[in-house]
This record gives structure tokens, sequence and C-alpha cells, in this order.
């Protein structure tokens, strides 16, 4: 490049080395750094950083199918929320409790929640109280965020009629509870034969006081067609319906089942904007609290997840790993994990909290006894690599 510099062309001097920028001592200066221009390079160099970071910044902010799962707030199912207890029941004596049954929570960004970032996924699999999952693992395809909250909202429902029963039956305090088809699968065995709203009164002569009554007769008939009595519209209907085997091998007559159950005295549970069954274990452990003398805990500090069955059966849930950083944040120091959890516990167990593996509500009771009166816990069930 040449510039016209005294009526003469000339060729584009460099800076001198004495810093000055006047390279012909005539005070062009000024004159000479704005004929000299920018380096092309540099233009090249510096358009290239910005785009990249554009494209950096676009990216950082796109929606991944992910799911970050990070720990929400505890609840003690012994103490209040909003100014109401967790627990209240009516007809029935109650003792208050002290100390800490604690359900955890889990806050999860991502799915019909809305999108999570490449950052944000990131981020929180770089944090250890956090957990990070494909979206397909957590939420069915399609699935929207009314019928996910729906669905939680159901579930925590049944928990908590569960944990009730479970808490009675725990007690020995007497109730009734039926056996009710909810809805038939598709292709169901039972289709044309039963109906939503039947509710079951026998199978093969045996009275159905559970489910287990159901599937041991249906495992030992082995494929047989079994004679069920049901309660229809206030009659007693007799159908014989032949058994399918599903994927796991075990005969099923398709049927969705839920229970109905009528209890002593009402049992209330309040706590708004929680959803799922996981709190069903802790809040059966609040309940037996509840409505026997003295305290269950001594005043520890416990924390716990598991579904519950009317049965006592503790049953796996999700984010137990994320679960058990927030039980421990909010001062828990033992943990109440199902069995069935087990794999999920090892590697991720938070200092100064002790994980206790529970396959019933016993279980989870003599754990809590054995803490409340200060002995060696150590020798509990713990979840192990073997």
């Amino acid at each position: 490049m040449t510039i016209t510099k005294g009526g003469q062309p000339a060729e584009e001097s460099p800076a001198p080395a004495d810093g000055t920028g006047d390279p012909d001592g005539t005070g062009d200066a000024r004159r000479w750094r704005r004929a000299r221009g920018r380096d092309p390079r540099i233009s090249a160099m510096t358009l290239s950083g910005l785009l990249a970071l554009g494209l950096g910044v676009t990216a950082a902010v796109l929606p991944v199918p992910y799911v970050v799962e990070s720990p929400g707030p505890t609840f003690n199912t012994l103490g209040t929320e909003n100014a109401k207890p967790v627990i209240s029941v009516s007809g029935r004596e109650t003792f208050p409790a002290k100390g800490y049954l604690d359900l955890t929570t889990v806050y999860v960004d991502g799915g019909p929640n809305g999108p999570v970032s490449v950052f944000e996924a990131f981020s929180a699999w770089l944090d250890g109280s956090k957990a990070v999952y494909p979206e397909e693992l957590i939420f069915p395809t399609g699935v929207t965020k009314e019928e996910s909250q729906q669905e939680s909202a159901v579930a925590m429902a049944t928990s908590q009629e569960n944990a009730v029963a479970a808490a009675l039956k725990g007690l020995d305090i007497a109730y009734t509870q039926k056996l009710e088809v909810a809805d038939l699968s598709e292709g169901s065995a039972a289709q044309g034969k039963l109906q939503k709203g039947d509710v079951f009164t026998s199978i093969n002569a045996k009275p159905v006081t559970s489910l287990e009554v159901i599937q041991d007769e249906l495992a030992a008939g082995k494929g047989k067609p079994a004679v069920v009595v049901v309660s229809r519209d206030g009659k007693q209907v007799t159908e014989t319906v032949t058994p399918a085997k599903n994927p796991s091998g075990r005969y099923i007559l398709g049927v969705l089942l839920q229970y109905r159950f009528t209890f002593p005295f009402d049992v209330k549970i309040s706590l708004d904007k929680v959803g799922g069954p996981s709190a069903g274990m802790m809040f059966a452990l609040g309940i037996m609290d509840t409505l026997t003398p003295g305290d269950l805990t001594g005043g520890k500090h416990i924390a716990g997840t598991g579904t519950i069955s009317p049965d006592g059966v503790v049953g796996p849930i999700g984010g137990i790993a994320v679960k058990m950083h927030g039980a421990r944040a909010d001062g828990a120091t033992m943990f109440l994990a199902p069995a069935a959890n087990c794999t999920e516990v090892v590697g991720h167990i938070p200092d100064g909290l002790q994980v206790v593996k529970v396959e019933n509500l016993d279980e989870a009771k003599s754990a809590v006894e054995l803490a409340a009166k200060g002995a060696d816990t150590s020798g509990l069930p713990a979840c192990t690599n073997n």
C-alpha cells in the first residue's frame, strides 16, 4: 500500500525505534498513524474472536434434552408448615412429639418444567449435590407440565392414604380396605368382564383382603382361568378370567387396582406444593409417633424417603442421591433409604450422614428407636457394593 506524501510517491514508513511516532521528525506523527491504519490480521482475529464468543454464548443458552435434579426443602412430619401441623388427627388421642422425621424433596428442572441450557446442565454435572439425567429417563415422551403435575398430585394423595393404613397396621389399629378397579390396561385379559369401579370380593373363593391375595392366587394357578367375584353397583357379579403373562413372567388380570380405605378416625396431612409418592414412609413414621406417647426419635434429627404400601413395604424412589445432600444440609444425621435404592446410595453419601437400609416400616421404626436411645447404630443395615 502507498500513500502520497509532499506530492511524491513514498512507501509507508515504520514507526521509529525511539517510540516517538514521528518517522521523519516533521511532527507528522498523527498523519502517519492515520495513514498506516489497522493491521488486517488483527481485524480478522478480532472478528473471529467475537464470532466465537457469540457462538459460545448462544450454545450455552440453547436448551438440551436433560433434566437437572437439585436438593429441595425438607419438611418435618412432626412439625408445622404455614402455621399448620403437617400431620393432624381428629377422633383419636394424640401426643405431641419432638425431634425430626424429615421427608425430603427434589427440585426438577427440564422436561415439561421448562428447558435446561447447556450451561445449566454442565454446571449441575460439576456439582456433587445435583444430578443430571437424559429427559426420557424421568418423563414419558410428550407429557405436558399439567399432566405431570396431575400425576404427581394423585401419587401424593395415594401415598398419604397408604401411609395411614401402614401406620395403623403397625400399631394394630383395625380398619377396612377394599381393592377397586381403577382402570384396565390395553389388551387386558379382563376386557369385557371387569369394569372400572368394580370392587374385588373374592378370587377362586378366597376373600380378597389385599393385593397379595390376588397375586398369590394367580401365581399358584399358573395361567389357569380364575373365578373372580366383584361388587358392581351394589350387586355381586361373578366372572371367569384367564390371566395373561406379562414380560416379567407374572400372571396378571390386566387391571389397575387402587385401595379404598375406611379408617376409624381422620388423619389429615397438610403439605402444599409437594407431590409424588416418595414421602410415604416418613408420613407413616410421623403418624405412628403422633398416635403414641413419648418421642419416637428421642429428639434426634432423622430424615428419609421411600414409598409405602398399606402392608408396610418400603419401595424405591427417584433422586435419592440429591435427597441425601438436602437432608444433611438441613441437619439430619441419619437417613432411612429404601433397600431397592442402594446402588444409587453407594458413593453419594455426604459426610456426617449415616444411611440405614430399610425394606419395610418395621425396620425403619426399629432404626429410629435405636437412635432415640443413643445406642450404637453402626450395626444397622447399610448399603454396600456387595
